[in-house]
């Protein structure tokens, strides 16, 4: 008949030793038999191999001689003869079976060693190379190759004799296998060692064609293929990972810190020179950092002064509304003011330490007493009433030293002023005097709380959404 037109190669079902190596340790390679799961793939591959067949097909089996290979070629004949569910075209009579010593698995010295001894061999194997690594008393991938390469040899000049059936089939097994395509096809090492080996039962088939040559139907699996398609999955996976999503805070004043960003920074009123620290700066209403006039206590209202904590605690809560921010910004002006005197409408900058324009007097009690209030009366005069109306009890002025008045621009004609040169050379016993003189410490307490208040009112109109 010739060529046949199909060449079908079959890896044995899954045998004992598949399922338990130690099993090699007491029971010689040839003589190990297939596992209940596998007698069912054999079962299965004859179902196969009859959808692939034309009825008037004719069937060589060539198979290697050992236990297993037998019992998956007779699970494939007892479905490829059945008559059940409908009567087969194949008789088993029909169907010649050769047993072909040449095509039997790779020979690995006898009965293998266990354990550790194993597992080094293995390693060993899978570092040096499948084709060229012999197996102590074994056999290498070469030895395989070259009985292979024989046997091909001998199939193809049965392909010129006229018993030769239309479908040739070969019950192999894994290495073996690749072998055989290996010596068809002229595959070099490199492609041999990166093959994978083909699962239980599964075919390789070989087609005829035109030009008189075998054509593989199969895609082969190969080693690198399945680095690439791993590669690729653990890309994908990163792809798909879920995006950040931003979390949306509605005050901006209490945002987490981000590493990469500076922390926002307060202005404060800067100086310009330095003569400034000499002048009384008239207040502008509406003026950035001004008391209105009606901001001037009664004293006989004591405020609510809510401490600072507890407004960020509230506006951390979200509490913050147009009647709590202006509840809170009359509170802070409130604060900005001493409750044990009434303050005239000055602007409270910081003093010398604070880097404020002015160091002078912000009190009415620490004018002179040729200036007046606003109502008329001496600074004198309102200190008395004061007196009388809360305390009950006289509280003498303190008198401003030379120093304070220096700092006021009030030099007279003292002959024992003390004067400051460019660069403040005092001692300090006499700056804290001048400090207490003239309240040096409370304006910063005011500018602080006038910061604190600007910054609640910023915050709370400009607040972020992200």
């Amino acid at each position: 008949m010739g060529k046949p037109r199909l060449i079908i190669i079959i890896r044995h079902a899954q045998s004992e030793g598949n399922k338990d190596k130690a099993i090699h340790q007491n029971t010689p390679d040839h003589k190990v038999g297939l596992t209940t799961e596998g007698q069912e793939q054999a079962r299965q591959a004859g179902e196969k191999l009859r959808s692939l067949l034309r009825p008037d097909d004719s069937l060589h089996f060539f198979i290697s001689p050992y236990k297993r290979t037998r019992q998956t070629t007779e699970g494939i004949l007892t479905t490829l003869c059945s008559n059940d569910p409908a009567p087969s075209p194949f008789q088993r009579h029909q169907i010649k079976v050769y047993e072909e010593p040449r095509i039997r698995e790779q020979d690995f010295g006898n009965f293998q060693p266990g354990g550790e001894e194993v597992e080094r061999l293995w390693r060993e194997r899978a570092s040096y190379g499948h084709f060229f690594y012999r197996i102590p008393n074994g056999e290498s991938g070469a030895d395989v190759y070259d009985r292979v390469s024989s046997f091909n040899g001998s199939l193809w000049r049965r392909f010129s004799e006229d018993q030769m059936a239309s479908v040739a089939v070969l019950v192999t097994h894994g290495l073996c296998s690749r072998v055989f395509l290996m010596a068809w096809y002229h595959y070099s090492v490199e492609f041999f060692e990166d093959l994978r080996n083909i699962n239980h039962c599964e075919f390789l088939v070989m087609k005829l064609a035109k030009n008189g040559k075998y054509i593989l139907q199969n895609q082969l699996r190969r080693w690198s293929d399945l680095k690439r398609e791993r590669a690729a999955q653990r890309r994908s996976i990163s792809a798909q990972s879920p995006p950040h999503i931003p979390v949306h805070r509605w005050a901006a004043a209490h945002k987490a810190p981000d590493a990469m960003q500076e922390p926002p920074k307060l202005t404060l009123p800067q100086r310009q020179n330095t003569a400034d620290l000499f002048k009384d700066e008239e207040e502008a209403p509406g003026k950035p950092g001004s008391l209105p006039n009606s901001s001037l206590r009664n004293e006989s209202q004591q405020p609510q002064v809510v401490p600072l904590n507890e407004h960020k605690r509230r506006d951390s809560e979200h509490e913050v509304n147009p009647k709590t921010e202006s509840s809170l910004t009359a509170s802070l002006q409130q604060l900005a003011i001493s409750p044990s005197k009434p303050r005239r409408n000055t602007k409270s900058y910081l003093g010398r330490d604070g880097g404020g324009s002015r160091s002078g007097a912000a009190s009415p009690f620490e004018m002179s007493d040729e200036e007046s209030l606003e109502d008329g009366s001496t600074p004198a005069d309102a200190m008395e009433a004061h007196d009388e109306k809360f305390l009950d009890v006289e509280i003498p002025r303190p008198q401003p030293s030379s120093l304070a008045k220096a700092f006021r621009g009030e030099l007279g004609d003292d002959p024992g002023r003390v004067m400051a040169d460019a660069l403040g050379d005092h001692s300090e016993a006499e700056v804290e005097q001048a400090d207490r003189e003239v309240g040096t410490r409370d304006r910063e307490r005011r500018e602080i709380a006038r910061i604190v208040a600007a910054e609640v009112r910023e915050r709370t109109h400009r607040g972020d959404v992200y």
